[in-house]
């Protein structure tokens, strides 16, 4: 094990996010005048090992971006920021995922995903790099890949003694041995509530919930945004409240930074309250300033916010 913890391989999407400013997302029939664009490194699974390399992970990625200076650009951000990105494939003839990001004057935003390259990912190199590179470590995912790289991911990390962590986000369907493996499965409210077919809307309602999924999965993290997050496991359940920010630049990102310093802290082998503590104030962190990668916090940047300031 390094200094950063057992390593943490993080499977996902990357995609170049192209960030518009408008004072509220358009409706159906609607055109609204944005006030800047800007482009800008993103997909969660990106995000997510950005994160955790920003917090002193020690991290590698796998996913792929295509043959086009998108692709070039997102590998370049990987790199600078620490990341192993010798799993990333580029592939000939596909164009790099990228997102269509409207961010709200509140800060609230609305995605919208061009999976590209992303989709070009297959479940037999993830098996391969995940049998081969991460025994002993973290496996990180989200719902940004197909479900049958997710299911790859699940039965190879429980081969290779890896600890499995989801963030179904956005929701897919899976089947019950995917999230049988989730130590913990990550969803926000409306996630929640797509598995339990309940509404998730308060505090009270999301520990219910976890309780639930706690009979599917090993353990569960329920985030709640300026809430904080609820969680549950083998050892217990409790909610983790966030602190207050002045004021909400930007939620881009946001669950990707607390999934990434989450890892880091279960790579450290703390306990799974722990680790949502660290995860809350890196989300926390990140939703007061622009964009997502551009956002997250270095590991000395997280005092003051645990400070409530």
């Amino acid at each position: 094990m390094t200094a950063g913890g057992a390593p943490i391989t993080v499977i996902g999407s990357a995609n170049l996010d192209y960030i518009v400013r408008v004072p509220t997302a358009p409706g159906p029939g609607e055109t609204v005048l944005a006030g800047a664009m800007r482009k800008s490194p993103g997909g969660k699974g990106a995000n997510q090992a950005v994160a955790a390399a920003r917090l002193g992970g020690t991290v590698r990625f796998v996913g792929c971006v295509g043959d086009d200076d998108d692709g070039a650009l997102l590998l370049r951000e990987l790199r600078a920021e620490g990341v192993d990105s010798a799993e990333v494939e580029v592939i000939t003839g596909e164009h790099t995922g990228l997102a269509i990001v409207a961010v709200e004057d509140s800060g609230e935003n609305s995605i919208v995903v061009v999976p590209g390259a992303n989709f070009a990912l297959t479940a037999t190199r993830v098996t391969r790099v995940v049998r081969r590179r991460a025994g002993g470590g973290l496996v990180v995912l989200q719902g940004e890949v197909q479900p049958r790289i997710i299911a790859a991911a699940a039965t190879a990390a429980r081969e290779s003694g890896s600890r499995f962590v989801l963030n179904l986000a956005p929701f897919v369907e899976l089947d019950s041995d995917v999230l049988a493996t989730c130590d913990p499965l990550v969803v926000n409210e409306s996630e929640a509530a797509a598995i339990t077919g309940r509404p998730v809307g308060s505090v009270g309602s999301a520990h219910e919930a976890a309780r639930q999924l706690l009979e599917r999965a090993r353990s569960v993290v329920i985030t709640l945004g300026a809430r904080g997050a609820v969680w549950a496991d083998a050892d217990g359940a409790g909610v983790v409240p966030a602190p207050a920010v002045d004021r909400v630049v930007d939620t881009t990102g946001a669950g990707d930074a607390f999934v990434g310093a989450l890892a880091v802290r279960l790579a450290q082998g703390a306990g799974l309250r722990s680790a949502v503590e660290l995860g809350v104030r890196a989300g926390t962190y990140a939703v007061a300033r622009d964009g997502a990668q551009s956002s997250y916090a270095m590991s000395g940047e997280l005092v003051d916010v645990a400070a409530g300031a």
